[in-house]
C-alpha cells in the first residue's frame, strides 16, 4: 500500500507543495512583500567580487596606495612612505583577521615594500606605480599568445567554473565567448596600459591611484560577464555528431 507523501509541519510550504524557507514565511506574516530573486548575473558578478576579497578585500587591497597618494600630496614623499608603511602592517592584520591565505597577505606586504623600494630609488612618488604597470603588459601578451594559440586565456579562467565540457573547442558557442571575450580583456589590457603610461608621464600620482582601482574592480566585472555567458552557452550544449568514418571497398 503506498503511502502519501509527508510534509514536514516545521516549515511552510507554497500551494505547489515547494518549501519556502524561515525567512520568506516571517516576512509573509509579516505582511511584508517577497524579496525579487537574485538574477545569475548579479550573483556571477557577487561570486566575481568574491574572488578579489569582495568589498573589505577591495578596500584593504586599496588602502596602502591610497595612503600614499594622500600622504605625499599633503606632506612629501617621507610621510607618505610612513603613512604606507602603516597602512599595509594594518591591512595585513586584518588579512589575518579575517583567515585569508596568509600567502595573500604577505603578498600583500611584498607589493607595498618593492613599489616602496622602487619610488625610494626615483625619488618620486610616480615611480612607486611602475611594478604594476608590468601588470598589464603580461596580460595583453598572454591575451595574444593564447588567441594565436587557439586557447583563449578566459577559456583557461572561466571554463572550469562554468559547467562547460573539459574540451570545449569543438562547440562553437562556447569558443565564440572566449574568442569574444578574450578580445575585450586584451582592448581591455591595452587600454590599461596606455592610460598609465599617459598619466606617468603626466606626473599624476594621484590619477594612477585611482586607474589601479578601477583597472581592478573593472577585470572582475568583465570576469563575472564571461561566466554568465559561459554558463549559458554550456546549457544549451549538445554533443557533435561523430565524423563518418571512411569505408573502403
Amino acid at each position: 500500500m503506498n503511502r502519501p507523501p509527508t510534509v514536514d509541519a516545521r516549515r511552510p510550504t507554497h500551494a505547489a507543495g515547494t518549501t519556502v524557507g524561515v525567512s520568506a514565511a516571517a516576512r509573509r506574516v509579516l505582511g511584508l512583500p517577497d524579496l525579487p530573486e537574485q538574477s545569475e548575473a548579479r550573483a556571477a558578478t557577487q561570486r566575481a567580487l568574491e574572488r578579489v576579497g569582495g568589498p573589505v578585500g577591495l578596500t584593504v587591497a586599496v588602502a596602502p596606495t591610497a595612503a600614499f597618494v594622500a600622504a605625499d600630496a599633503a606632506a612629501g614623499l617621507e610621510a607618505a612612505f610612513v603613512a604606507l608603511g602603516l597602512t599595509a602592517l594594518l591591512a595585513f592584520a586584518v588579512r589575518l583577521a579575517r583567515r585569508e591565505p596568509p600567502g595573500a597577505a604577505v603578498a600583500g606586504l611584498v607589493v607595498a615594500g618593492v613599489c616602496a623600494g622602487v619610488a625610494a630609488l626615483a625619488g618620486e612618488a610616480r615611480a612607486f606605480f611602475l611594478p604594476s604597470m608590468l601588470l598589464p603588459v603580461v596580460f595583453v601578451v598572454a591575451y595574444v599568445v593564447s588567441l594565436v594559440a587557439g586557447r583563449p586565456l578566459t577559456s583557461l579562467m572561466v571554463n572550469p567554473l562554468s559547467g562547460g565540457p573539459r574540451d570545449w573547442c569543438p562547440y562553437p558557442a562556447l569558443r565564440r565567448v572566449y574568442v569574444v571575450s578574450s578580445v575585450v580583456g586584451l582592448a581591455m589590457a591595452a587600454a590599461n596600459l596606455v592610460v598609465r603610461v599617459v598619466f606617468y608621464l603626466a606626473d599624476e600620482p594621484t590619477v594612477l591611484a585611482a586607474i589601479q582601482v578601477t583597472a581592478t574592480s573593472a577585470f572582475a566585472v568583465h570576469f563575472a560577464v564571461t561566466l554568465v555567458a559561459a554558463r549559458r552557452a554550456a546549457g544549451t550544449l549538445t554533443v557533435p555528431a561523430p565524423a563518418p568514418t571512411p569505408s573502403y571497398r
